[in-house]
């Protein structure tokens, strides 16, 4: 078992991995992900998986390159 399988649902909560839009700042995709960017597939929902999988297929063309970010806490 990799790093990530072992790494809690808590830890990941603390860092999103974002694509802004290219055209539109207040648009963006985010999604849970560890320190390093990884997201866990398994974790998200249908709908969310095809978003992540699309803004991944759309980088430079509508999003632009994904950057992990600190989550807000709450």
């Amino acid at each position: 078992m990799d790093s990530f399988s072992m790494m809690s649902a808590a830890d990941r909560r603390h860092y999103e991995l974002r694509f802004q839009s290219l055209f539109d700042t207040g648009r963006a995709l985010a999604f849970a992900c560890d320190a390093t960017g990884r997201v866990n597939l398994d974790t998200l929902s249908a709908r969310a998986r095809i978003n992540y999988l699309y803004a991944r297929t759309s980088i430079g063309r509508e999003f632009s390159v994904p950057e992990v970010r600190r989550r807000a806490r709450h």
